[in-house]
């Protein structure tokens, strides 16, 4: 059995860690918990097929085993579907991305979501999908490898080292960028939604997604920058503009919190596998890090196996 060491806390980090860890294997995890990892930031929509929109055919392809993935290990996933709408001035928006998208219907959307009533004509409506909570499903993963003797440090590694370390790990691969996102936390008890809620609008589409307890959140920008601060006022109006075409209500939502992250991301927008230098790295997840992390994390498993096969050959 060999001992690994998993570098990054994010999305990809503790996906690997943890099957590894189910596989038996010596792991530990090395991370700096004062640093955020993007996905600390995420959506969590587990959205193979509005994705479709604009990614690639291979994130539907994978992204499709997201959902029951997490089912098994965490216990925010809900499977309520995505509903998709758009403004009656934007209403073309609407026509092509449901051109551009399968796995859909076209419905009233206040038959899907009783508080949208008299605010949208239609919407489509992907009873397929699902979303969990980002934040609780890192730290239900955190705790569950914890829990099986996993170790987390910011010591030297001291086994087979795999980078997951998003956008950190730009120095060792030059073909990596960041992709700014910013979002907000809003919490409202004046209006309830059970499913994530994508507007679309031709410069800033956003979508706002349910947790427990009255919290929205409220994402996000696509902003090609590998500039980490604060949120932008244009930004923040943006969002905020957004969550009121959604509906009037959110205009009196407390803003909980504001946040940016830099997603990682490769030059085709896709995750990528690579073993260089003795180590594994694993990065690239881009917007798509809790669709796409576990299905990369079970190919990553594969890898390694044909690599100890092959005394890690390049």
């Amino acid at each position: 059995m060999s001992r690994w060491s998993v570098l990054g806390c994010g999305v990809a980090g503790l996906c690997v860690a943890t099957l590894l860890a189910e596989r038996g294997e010596d792991v530990e995890v090395m991370g700096d918990d004062a640093r955020r990892p993007a996905s600390w930031f995420a959506g969590g929509m587990l959205a193979p097929w509005c994705e479709a929109e604009s990614a690639p055919r291979d994130v539907i392809t994978v992204g499709q085993h997201a959902a029951a993935w997490w089912q098994q290990r965490v216990s925010s996933v809900e499977h309520q579907g995505t509903l998709v709408v758009a403004p009656p001035r934007d209403s073309q928006e609407l026509n092509r991305f449901a051109r551009m998208t399968e796995q859909h219907q076209w419905v009233d959307p206040a038959n899907i979501e009783p508080a949208l009533e008299g605010r949208f004509a239609r919407g489509l409506f992907f009873a397929g999908e699902a979303h969990l909570d980002p934040r609780l499903a890192l730290q239900e993963m955190r705790d569950a490898l914890i829990a099986r003797g996993v170790s987390f440090s910011n010591h030297a590694p001291s086994g087979q080292i795999i980078d997951c370390r998003g956008i950190h790990a730009a120095p060792q691969l030059p073909r990596l960028r960041a992709v700014r996102g910013e979002m907000l936390i809003l919490h409202s008890d004046e209006v309830q939604f059970s499913r994530p809620i994508r507007l679309l609008h031709p410069r800033f589409p956003c979508y706002l997604v349910p947790r427990r307890g009255g919290h929205f959140m409220l994402g996000a920008t696509m902003i090609e920058s590998d500039d980490a601060s604060a949120i932008s006022a244009r930004a923040m109006m943006e969002l905020l503009s957004a969550a009121y075409a959604i509906h009037p209500a959110l205009a009196e939502a407390r803003v909980i919190e504001s946040g940016s992250g830099l997603r990682p991301a490769y030059p085709a927008n896709l995750p990528e596998i690579h073993y260089h230098n003795h180590t594994f790295y694993l990065n690239g997840m881009y917007r798509h890090g809790f669709l796409l992390a576990p299905m990369l994390a079970e190919q990553l498993m594969q890898r390694i196996s044909g690599e100890l096969n092959n005394e890690y050959s390049a």
